[in-house]
């Protein structure tokens, strides 16, 4: 079964992050696929690099990038919500005329399209809030 997951919730601000990560890591074990991992609203703020949670608190950060090397996960960062929130690649940040990109390795920018399109080709659509 093809799955695609589709995050609203920040890392920092609620438990749908950690609990989309924990689903992930099930299904993958279990043995089926994920399509997407699709952040959007308060979501993006997974990808943000500069994160930088507390030394006793998970790092979710570095959890989704370690999933994402370790199953080669298309993880995308809506760019509307992205652009709203100041999470940034080079690219845009230099199109935008910002100072710095803020986008962290592994994750990558991506429209509603993109999310059209994986709802179309996953078997399933699971999203955790905000």
């Amino acid at each position: 079964m093809q799955f695609t997951l589709v995050v609203y919730g920040a890392p920092h601000a609620s438990e749908g992050a950690s609990t989309a990560l924990r689903f992930a890591r099930a299904v993958l074990e279990s043995g089926h696929g994920i399509y997407r991992v699709f952040f959007y609203s308060d979501g993006i703020q997974n990808g943000s690099a500069l994160a930088a949670p507390p030394q006793d608190e998970a790092n979710l950060l570095h959890q989704w990038q370690q999933l994402q090397r370790e199953h080669a996960l298309e993880l995308s960062v809506c760019i509307a919500a992205a652009q709203r929130r100041g999470v940034l690649s080079e690219t845009e940040a230099s199109r935008l005329e910002k100072p710095a990109a803020n986008l962290a390795s592994g994750f990558e920018l991506a429209g509603l399209g993109q999310l059209a399109e994986a709802t179309a080709l996953s078997d399933r659509v699971v999203t955790f809030g905000g």
